[in-house]
């Protein structure tokens, strides 16, 4: 699964650690995160991330 980085603040969305502040399990797409999730760090939305060539 492939990793997303804030274009805000860099934060970095990690499918394989979820978000569990927000009870994201890990293994959680991004994609598949809710419509309302957002940035655990700045509060910036999903639109504002971007995907990490690994």
């Amino acid at each position: 699964m492939k990793r997303y980085r804030c274009t805000l603040c860099e934060h970095t969305y990690d499918p394989a650690a979820g978000d569990p502040d927000s009870n994201i399990p890990p293994g959680t797409a991004f994609e598949s995160l809710p419509s309302g999730w957002s940035c655990p760090e700045c509060g910036a939305t999903k639109a504002d991330f971007e995907p990490i060539d690994d």
